[in-house]
């Protein structure tokens, strides 16, 4: 392609997203129809096993790389779409570097109804939280599947606080596509310094056999201060369900002067499943992971999230039943790095003003 060609098809690109970036905010709805965003995170990474540096997961990472699109179609539609562009090399690329795409049919505030990619709703805060956002989790983080195709039902009160979802999707465990289901049932509610996240889900791991959650999400807002409590119990039998297969994950974190986030973080997994070759997390995995760390908003000030620095290290120990697992024994792992977010729209809509004001004092 010329460059002549290019630089005319940059101009009109940015010529289009002017036009909608002025309608949005001439519009008495702010930007509904079409906001789109992206973020990246880039980590300098130094991981050990038994004291010696891992090479190949070590140096500079370009961890993420998203693009985020959401908006209204008219006063009953609305949709969300998140895509990760750092590994795409073809159309299947595409396709499963897609987070979610979904459309949602809201004929009233307190039903609305969901089709499409969707996040599969498992409670939990450390699930619950984007992954650009945390630095270190549990083994079962590290492995769960969790957008899937679906369709989903949610109610919410008349005062907005409570939520009860029910979803109907493919299973995390379907990886050959043979038609395994999860149905699940989500609970969100906020009342007073306490947010539940909390989930009961049935997820086929076989032909009419289902791998069953209890999770308890638990988040307690105390001024600046932030603590996350997640419980979560797995069985694909009821004996299974006493404690023989389940996560616990928590965090603490106090906010400083709006700018520096200090946190303290734990997970522990354990297995003794009958599944042999393990669901997320394998039998005989005795595991927990330890760590902290600090994040630093420069524009944090006035309450801006869209830089941020941070530095975190995690130390994990005990026994992974999957040979492939994440976290290993006596693993060290520390992140040093730079987070960015921009929103397209605005920026475009503020550059615009700026344009139209320059021209307007000449006049």
């Amino acid at each position: 392609m010329s460059n002549s060609l290019t630089s005319k098809l940059l101009l009109l690109a940015f010529a289009l997203l002017s036009t909608v970036a002025t309608q949005a905010q001439e519009s008495d709805e702010g930007n509904e129809l079409f906001r789109l965003g992206f973020e990246a995170r880039f980590d300098y990474l130094n991981q050990t096993l038994d004291g010696d540096k891992l090479d190949d997961a070590s140096g500079i990472k370009f961890r993420y790389l998203n693009m985020r699109m959401d908006g209204k179609i008219g006063k009953m539609f609305n949709y969300s779409w998140r895509q990760r562009l750092t590994k795409m090399y073809n159309a299947g690329d595409f396709v499963d570097n897609t987070d979610w795409l979904y459309l949602n049919f809201q004929p009233t505030k307190n039903w609305g109804i969901a089709a499409g990619k969707q996040v599969v709703l498992i409670g939990g805060w450390e699930y619950d939280r984007a992954p650009i956002d945390l630095y270190f989790c549990s083994e079962y983080w590290n492995n769960v599947v969790c957008y899937s195709y679906g369709a989903s039902v949610t109610y919410t009160t008349n005062k907005g606080n409570d939520s009860i979802s029910f979803q109907a999707c493919q299973s995390p465990y379907d990886t050959k596509q043979n038609d395994l289901f999860a149905y699940n049932l989500y609970w969100m509610g906020k009342h007073g310094c306490y947010t539940a996240l909390h989930s009961l889900n049935f997820s086929e791991y076989d032909k009419g056999k289902y791998n069953m959650y209890i999770v308890l999400g638990n988040q307690f807002k105390f001024g600046d201060a932030t603590i996350q409590l997640d419980l979560m119990n797995r069985g694909i039998n009821g004996r299974e369900l006493l404690f023989k297969d389940f996560s616990i994950m928590g965090e603490v974190a106090y906010l400083i002067a709006d700018r520096v986030n200090i946190f303290a973080r734990a997970s522990y997994d354990y297995s003794d499943s009958e599944r042999p070759t393990g669901l997320f997390v394998y039998p005989g995995t005795n595991l927990t992971r330890v760590g902290g760390g600090v994040e630093y908003y420069p524009l944090g000030g006035k309450g801006n999230r869209d830089v941020r620095l941070h530095a975190a290290y995690a130390y994990g120990f005990g026994t992974n039943g999957n040979p492939a697992g994440t976290i290993r024994d006596n693993q060290g792992y520390l992140t040093v790095g730079l987070t960015w977010r921009i929103d397209v729209i605005s920026a475009i809509g503020k550059i615009v003003n700026k344009v139209e004001a320059k021209r307007d004092s000449k006049m």
